[in-house]
């Protein structure tokens, strides 16, 4: 069949898409440990280079993958999990695959590819089983309680205390204490549960994310001077990881990322906003100094 030219280029960007989407899951697929997803990435790796194919009778054309979202998408995936980096992928492909509806009339094998990849590829992704994924719970748990307590703590102590590195010194203490009890908290509730989990990968979790918080929201106070802008710089810190942290939960379990954003935010600003006015009610009426 003849095509026209603009035509013939629309087809030759999804060729690029596709090839490219096929060295990304073969590459991922190859980074792999378990068998399974193993199997799954190299299961939609061919898809991608069937599609490819299918896209190329028409074209009579090779088309090489676009080498830069190859490495960013490999790269992405290595940091934060091969299922985030996926996700985002696809993500960023749904446009392309709605715009398959315009060749329906035109390609006979454009609304068979469309419809895999938008079910068949999801129905495969859905299959994919990742560690970090299952300790989301101890992870958010060792967040929430973080940005929560400790930012009310350090906003209390920045009123009463008004000295940068003694905030420092008790919020830290106050910090790796309190890190130390959820991840023993949250070994003990894991183990009194029948899941598939271990314990103290439980913990671990829980507790290393608690002190990573912890780490991030005194550094403000061992590098500046004026405490208000300690305080300032920690909530705008705190903010900026509820916001990251919901975004790598939105996209990698399908969730809404608005509604637990606004959550996680009110929680740990209203904390913060009642932990600063009981600073200063000890340090105004009880005429406590330090």
């Amino acid at each position: 069949m003849e095509i026209d030219r603009k035509l013939r280029d629309q087809l030759l960007t999804y060729q690029r898409n596709e090839i490219t989407e096929h060295h990304i899951y073969k590459r991922l697929a190859g980074t792999i440990k378990s068998p399974e997803n193993r199997r799954i990435l190299e299961k939609i790796a061919d898809d991608e280079l069937r599609h490819y194919h299918e896209w190329k009778a028409h074209t009579h054309q090779e088309v090489e993958p676009n080498r830069f979202q190859v490495w960013k998408y490999c790269w992405i995936s290595r940091v934060f999990g091969f299922t985030f980096g996926i996700k985002l992928m696809e993500r960023g492909e749904e446009s392309a695959q709605e715009n398959y509806a315009t060749l329906y009339g035109t390609i006979p094998e454009a609304e068979a590819i469309a419809r895999e990849e938008n079910e068949h590829e999801e129905a495969l992704l859905a299959l994919l089983d990742e560690e970090r994924l299952r300790y989301i719970g101890s992870i958010v748990l060792g967040l929430n309680d973080a940005l929560v307590e400790l930012t009310g703590a350090l906003a209390g102590l920045t009123l009463a205390l008004q000295d940068t590195k003694l905030i420092a010194l008790t919020g830290s203490i106050t910090g790796i204490a309190a890190a130390l009890s959820m991840g023993a908290s949250e070994y003990l509730s894991t183990k009194s549960e029948e899941v598939d989990r271990s314990p103290m990968k439980a913990a671990i979790y829980t507790g290393s994310t608690y002190i990573a918080t912890v780490i991030l929201l005194i550094l403000p106070y061992l590098l500046l001077e004026n405490y208000f802008i300690c305080l300032a710089s920690s909530l705008a810190a705190a903010v900026a990881v509820i916001a990251l942290f919901n975004y790598y939960i939105s996209v990698a379990k399908d969730v809404p990322f608005r509604r637990r954003f606004l959550e996680m935010t009110g929680l740990s600003l209203g904390v913060t906003s009642l932990s600063f006015l009981i600073g200063f009610v000890i340090r105004t009426f009880l005429g406590i100094e330090v």
